[in-house]
Parts: structure tokens; C-alpha cells; sequence
């Protein structure tokens, strides 16, 4: 993968070249084949490759996330309306990490509301933003919810922030998740929705670790 990279970075450099020799066409000017881009700034390869190297290089981070690796069960609440007791329904969920242990990938089966459900999320953490990245998708909709936070080292729990689509509207809410992981074996989810500048508690699930 680091070959690749580097030959990544020799292919961006000679096209830079290139359009530089085509916009001055006609002079010997060396200096802007050795230009990245319009502004005049030179293409530093050894660095460029090293952010690379450092972009894609799993850490300590990404090996935390890969503690959480192996078969879990899930109890999922639906709270529809507030003072009202949740709905309740059971799933399992298996986690694993993927591409070189990049990236957790999170497979859920169930039934909900006698309905089979599915749902696969993807949790990343990127190295340069310093920041995860989640999405979700499942078989009760269409759409592609996104979320971006950070990890809270005193209270294990991960806060992450995005947009999901109101099915009833088709328009963008504001979503709020936290992941607390309670323990090695145990981690709780809850979900909150904003509507009308009033946030919601819509949705939780307590997973619990069957096998590693």
C-alpha cells in the first residue's frame, strides 16, 4: 500500500507539471513544472508521502475499536412518546474490523415490530481530522445516516453528532448518539432526535458481549 502512495503522489506531481507546462507554453521557465498548483506553492513528495503513510497507518485508536470485535446481543428501545414506556425488541449484532483492521464494521439481525430487520454500520476514525465517522443503513429505509464526534476519555463514551432523514417530511434532523462503553463486555447506545429546536430521546440499545 505504500508503493501505491508513492506512486499516488508521482502521478499528481508530473500531472501538476504538465498543466504548469501547458499555461506557460512556449518558455523555458524550469521553476513551474516544480509548482503544485496556481499559487506557486513546490510539491514537497517526502512530506506528501509521509502524510500518506500516516493517514493510512491503523493506531491505537483504531485498535481500541477493535476490543469491541466478536458477537454481541442487542436489546433495542423505541421511546415514541415522552412518559410512555419503550418498545422493546431483540437483535444480534457482530462486530468486526475490516480493510486492515480500518475500520469496525457493525452487522445487526432481528425482528422489530414482527418485521425482520438488518442493519450494518461502519465506524471510522480518521487520522487526520482526529475525529470518528460513522453511517448506518438498514432495511427500514433509504437513506444514509452520517455522524462525526469524539471519544471522552473520562466517561468511556463517544459522542458523535449528524444529520438523518425524517421519513414523515423528507426533510434533514439533527441526530445526537452516544456510545458509553460501561465495560469490556458491555456498552450502551441511546439516540436523540432534534425537531422544532427540542431534542428527544427516540431510541436505545444495551449490548451485551456473547463471544469474542
Amino acid at each position: 500500500m505504500r508503493k501505491l502512495s508513492i506512486a499516488l503522489s508521482i502521478v499528481l506531481l508530473l500531472a501538476s507539471a504538465c498543466n504548469n507546462e501547458k499555461k506557460n507554453s512556449g518558455t523555458t521557465d524550469s521553476s513551474s513544472v516544480a509548482k503544485a498548483d496556481s499559487a506557486g506553492v513546490p510539491v514537497d513528495t517526502a512530506a506528501m508521502n509521509k502524510a500518506w503513510a500516516a493517514y493510512m497507518a491503523p493506531g491505537k485508536v483504531h485498535q481500541m475499536l477493535a476490543k469491541s470485535d466478536g458477537q454481541w446481543e442487542a436489546e433495542i428501545s423505541f421511546y415514541a412518546s415522552p412518559g410512555q414506556p419503550p418498545v422493546v425488541n431483540k437483535a444480534v449484532c457482530e462486530n468486526k474490523m475490516i480493510l486492515g483492521g480500518r475500520y469496525q464494521q457493525s452487522i445487526y439481525k432481528g425482528v422489530i415490530d414482527n418485521m425482520p430487520f438488518e442493519g450494518q454500520g461502519t465506524l471510522a476514525y480518521d487520522n487526520s481530522k482526529k475525529i470518528f465517522i460513522s453511517t448506518w443503513i438498514d432495511n427500514m429505509g433509504t437513506g444514509v445516516m452520517q455522524l462525526e464526534g469524539t471519544f471522552d476519555e473520562a466517561t468511556h463514551t463517544l459522542n458523535m453528532k449528524g444529520r438523518a432523514t425524517d421519513a414523515v417530511t423528507g426533510k434533514d434532523i439533527t441526530v445526537r448518539e452516544t456510545m458509553k462503553l460501561v465495560d469490556d463486555n458491555t456498552q450502551q447506545m441511546e439516540m436523540f432526535d432534534t425537531k422544532d429546536g427540542k431534542e428527544t430521546k427516540t431510541m436505545s440499545i444495551l449490548l451485551k458481549r456473547v463471544k469474542r
